[in-house]
């Protein structure tokens, strides 16, 4: 009985074959998002350090 529950799919049928990426490279994906928009929206407060 316990043979049985430990090889049951715990996805759903509908999400067997999808592919889920590792939960790192998701975290890296968000940094990466977070800091190109903080970039774009604060680039003139950046530059001006720099004159």
């Amino acid at each position: 009985m316990s043979e049985e529950n430990k090889n049951q799919e715990l996805r759903p049928s509908k999400m067997r074959g999808v592919a889920f990426p590792k939960a790192k490279y998701g975290v890296m994906l968000a940094i990466v998002i977070i800091i190109i928009v903080n970039l774009i929206y604060y680039k003139e407060t950046i530059f001006s350090f720099f004159k």
